[in-house]
């Protein structure tokens, strides 16, 4: 196996773990000794200069269990389930994530958060300032506001929403099987494990089968969905057996499927960028230009004219003194506040807008040069 595709090797990592692995389906409590594990294995790669994402099921599962609620439960029992339950959640990974010294984080997201391109780059500004205070996100859907409409539906792409949102380059699903077989290995003693996939093609798609597990959601179907959003993303994505210390067995060669990715995340980001319409036109001076050339964000000050209408979030051309379109990015505030805030240092940003803004107008990764 290529040592890019290690956990070894990888800068930052998204985990997704789902219900059936955290929660005992007989006593509908947590797994007590299975966390402590994985915890410890996330000790062990935040040790190594990892950043880490835990993308976590089992709010509902655990909320279920201590309003002794019967399956199937209505929308309304659900998200009263998983009001009770996300309390206990992040509890279960702060007992054991913090005598480790590692401290942990509750992020509740919908599929809102991740359409919307102004609550997206909110999002990915909290990832990137929680992870570079060492902090790991647990991560889990908003269950109780989340309707059919808004709902990511399953956290197989929830993670790997994450892992694009959050430019990691591993995103790994824990789960009842070590990857994906050429037919259900349940039903055909004859199916092949496949380790390596460079491509999702129709004929890999048809080989998804149904989860085996009481608890779980997704079955392979929406882990082949993940991977091609993952690795469309530039992130490797690992299907891989969810037992005890998986994440040390997955590191030194366990059984998995790796789904290959097409670019890095940042070149994948990048592209991504620079495909969309712009909807507005920031005119950089002669420093701003050369700052930009030099891979730095574009602060207030170097700008010289804002043209267009558009909202936080969208896509800009950005224009050198010339005249000429030198790259396009995502603008961290409207049209209105551009224009108010031009030219401007960035410490003077809350006396003219009347509220704290952030410092760069177009930060570098949110940006095409």
């Amino acid at each position: 196996m290529d040592t890019a595709l290690t956990l070894s090797a990888a800068r930052r990592v998204v985990v997704k773990i789902g219900s059936a692995l955290l929660v005992d389906t007989a006593t509908g409590s947590v797994r007590a000794d299975w966390l402590r594990g994985l915890a410890s294995d996330v000790a062990a790669l935040r040790a190594r200069g990892t950043d880490v994402i835990l993308v976590s099921s089992g709010s509902i599962a655990l909320g279920r269990n201590v309003l002794s609620l019967t399956p199937p439960l209505s929308l309304e029992q659900s998200q009263a389930a998983a009001a009770v339950g996300q309390i206990r959640l992040a509890g279960a990974y702060a007992e054991v994530l913090d005598p480790l010294g590692v401290t942990s984080a509750q992020v509740l997201l919908t599929l809102d958060d991740s359409s919307d391109r102004r609550r997206y780059l909110n999002m990915r500004a909290t990832f990137e300032t929680l992870l570079a205070l060492g902090v790991v996100p647990i991560v889990n859907e908003n269950d109780t506001i989340a309707t059919d409409e808004i709902r990511f539906g399953d956290n197989d792409r929830l993670a790997a929403q994450v892992a694009a949102m959050a430019g990691a380059d591993v995103c790994v699903l824990l789960s009842d099987v070590d990857g994906l077989y050429t037919a259900n290995p349940n039903l055909d003693p004859a199916a092949e494990h496949l380790p390596v996939v460079s491509e999702i093609t129709p004929d890999i798609a048809a080989m998804a089968g149904e989860g085996v597990s009481g608890l779980s959601k997704g079955g392979m179907i929406t882990k082949i969905m993940a991977a091609r959003i993952a690795t469309e993303a530039g992130c490797a994505l690992a299907i891989t057996l969810g037992g005890d210390r998986a994440l040390t067995a997955l590191a030194e060669g366990a059984r998995a499927t790796w789904f290959l990715p097409k670019d890095d995340p940042q070149v994948a980001r990048k592209r991504w960028i620079g495909s969309m319409k712009p909807r507005g036109t920031i005119a950089v001076d002669d420093g701003a230009a050369r700052a930009l050339m030099a891979g730095k964000s574009l602060l207030p000050a170097g700008v010289t004219f804002v043209g267009g209408s558009f909202g936080r979030g969208e896509p800009v051309t950005i224009e050198g003194p010339d005249g000429r379109a030198m790259g396009q990015g995502l603008i961290r505030y409207t049209g209105d506040e551009a224009r108010q805030i031009k030219g401007l240092r960035s410490g003077d940003i809350e006396a003219t807008l009347g509220y704290p803004g952030r410092a760069a107008l177009i930060h570098r990764d949110d940006m095409v040069i």
